[in-house]
C-alpha cells in the first residue's frame, strides 16, 4: 500500500517533516527540516528550512525508481528513497539522500555537495508492498537527521542551524 493522491502513489507518507542534513567536501554545512506538503501527479510540493524560516521547494517525484528532485531559490536537489525497517524497534525509517548544487543568488553558487533526510513511523502505521523496503542497518546520517527531526517536533517547530565553515 501506497499513499495516492491525484494520479501519483507515493512510497511514504504524505505530508511529512523530515530531518536534513547537507555537506560540501564532507564538512557540515547546515541542518534543518524538510517539509514534503503534497506529491500530486508527481509533482513535490514542500519547504525546507534550515535557518527558522520556511523556504518553499518544487519537484518532481518518479515512484519507479525512487528518484526525487526539488528546488528551492538556493539550491537543486537530487536524490533517492531508501525504506528500512527495523523489527526490533518497530520503526520503518524513510531515507532520501542525493547530491545537491548551489546556485545564485546563494554565495555558495557553484559548489556542490550531499544530503540526506530521513523520517520515521511505527512500522504498522504505513504497510509497504513488495521489495521497496531492506533490512540493513540505516546509514549513520539516518540517526543525526533523526535527532533534527526530534528535536524540531518537541521544540514546536523551532530549529537550530548548525553551520560549519
Amino acid at each position: 500500500m501506497v499513499t495516492s493522491q491525484g494520479t501519483a502513489s507515493v512510497s511514504f507518507p504524505f505530508p511529512s517533516v523530515w530531518g536534513i542534513h547537507s555537506s560540501i567536501a564532507g564538512r557540515t554545512i547546515i541542518w534543518g527540516t524538510l517539509s514534503i506538503h503534497s506529491i500530486i501527479d508527481n509533482r513535490v510540493v514542500g519547504t525546507v528550512n534550515f535557518r527558522g524560516r520556511p523556504i518553499p521547494i518544487n519537484g518532481f517525484w518518479n515512484e519507479n525508481t525512487k528518484q526525487i528532485a526539488f528546488d528551492s531559490p538556493y539550491a537543486t536537489f537530487s536524490g533517492n528513497l531508501t525504506i528500512i525497517d527495523d523489527q526490533q524497534s518497530g520503526i520503518r525509517h524513510f531515507i532520501l539522500q542525493g547530491r545537491f548544487l548551489m546556485k545564485p543568488p546563494s554565495l555558495q553558487a557553484g559548489e556542490s555537495g550531499s544530503w540526506i533526510a530521513t523520517t520515521d513511523i511505527a512500522l504498522n502505521q504505513f504497510p509497504v508492498s513488495g521489495n521497496a523496503y531492506t533490512g540493513q542497518l540505516p546509514p549513520v546520517g539516518a540517526f543525526l537527521t533523526s535527532n533534527i527531526l526530534h528535536q524540531h517536533q518537541n521544540f514546536g517547530g523551532r530549529t537550530r542551524a548548525i553551520l560549519f565553515l
